[in-house]
């Protein structure tokens, strides 16, 4: 059966962007962007109505040398009310330094794979997360919401099939130390859209709807179908990259989050709600190509630009 053909499906009439490209596309740009272009990309994203914004990321240069800067880059944002500007945190010291820069929120992560938790952070993905601990007890103290990120819940490039159970034991682990939402996220971008179904709804006998969000990369072309798929489920939150910008530095062969411009277009050619300025989302995308100097992998921004007369 179509998965159109489920009208009675509880498709939600306003969707939440969740704009990663800031931190999650920047990260894994082999030159140093300039502080200045990431706060201006923000601000730029902002202005476009894009309401969440990931930010920066506070963990070791070490690993991530790109987000050295988060600090910088949020003292230089020019802050929009009612948008939140959040922060990756891997501990408790990056937590200290992502409050200390003014974060609206932090965000945890962990693995669904057994294998990739174990080849990153050498434990087990119960222990993986138990880590966070600290990190969402001072949260809670402060009154600073957390998100918690599921990675390589559709597949892993170390073992292949990731069990079901696994990505369920990650959400309640994460939805037990007090995370408002978790992001499930197809890391390698293996997912099609019968599996997406059938792990989201494993994943709402432990969390509703609105406590779930999507992060789907594009790797394969199945994103867009996947994030539908999610919808039919009520699942109202996807987590999307300006000009399709990023992946994951540990995942090989994970090229590109979906792109922004191409969920907006979709929903809005599906009567949903987004409260994004599409034509300015789009100038923002060619703008930061333009930055970076590479090609926009959003269709929806090559097909806009070209109509402009752009090239």
């Amino acid at each position: 059966m179509s998965l159109l053909a489920h009208r009675n499906s509880p498709v939600p009439k306003q969707v939440s962007i969740v704009e990663v490209g800031a931190r999650d596309g920047l990260q894994n740009e082999a030159a140093q962007v300039p502080t200045a272009v990431k706060a201006e990309l923000v601000n730029r994203l902002a202005a476009a109505g894009v309401m969440r914004i990931e930010t920066g990321s506070f963990v070791s240069p070490r690993w991530v040398p790109q987000m050295a800067d988060s600090a910088d880059v949020f003292a230089s944002i020019t802050r929009r009310p009612g948008v939140r500007y959040s922060a990756l945190t891997p501990n408790l010291q990056g937590f200290e330094r992502a409050v200390a820069a003014g974060a609206d929120e932090i965000a945890v992560f962990a693995a669904a794979s057994e294998a990739f938790s174990q080849k990153n952070i050498n434990c087990g993905i119960r222990e993986s997360i138990q880590r966070f601990t600290d990190v969402c007890d001072a949260a809670r103290a402060q009154g600073i919401a957390v998100r918690g990120y599921v990675s390589c819940a559709m597949g892993c490039p170390y073992q292949g099939a990731v069990p079901v159970a696994d990505v369920t034991l990650a959400v309640r682990e994460l939805m037990a130390l007090g995370c408002y939402e978790v992001s499930i996220g197809d890391t390698i971008g293996v997912g099609t859209p019968l599996q997406v179904q059938q792990v989201l709804s494993a994943c709402l006998q432990e969390a509703r709807a609105d406590q779930l969000a999507m992060h789907f990369h594009d790797t394969y072309g199945q994103a867009l179908a996947n994030l539908l798929a999610g919808l039919e489920l009520g699942v109202m939150t996807i987590d999307s990259s300006i000009a399709g910008l990023g992946g994951c530095p540990y995942a090989k062969g994970a090229s590109g989050n979906v792109a922004t411009e191409d969920v907006v277009y979709m929903l809005q050619g599906m009567g949903l709600h987004t409260g994004i300025d599409l034509a300015r989302l789009v100038d923002t995308s060619q703008w930061i190509c333009h930055q970076l100097q590479r090609r926009n992998q959003s269709r929806v921004a090559l097909a806009m630009g070209n109509r402009n007369g752009d090239h």
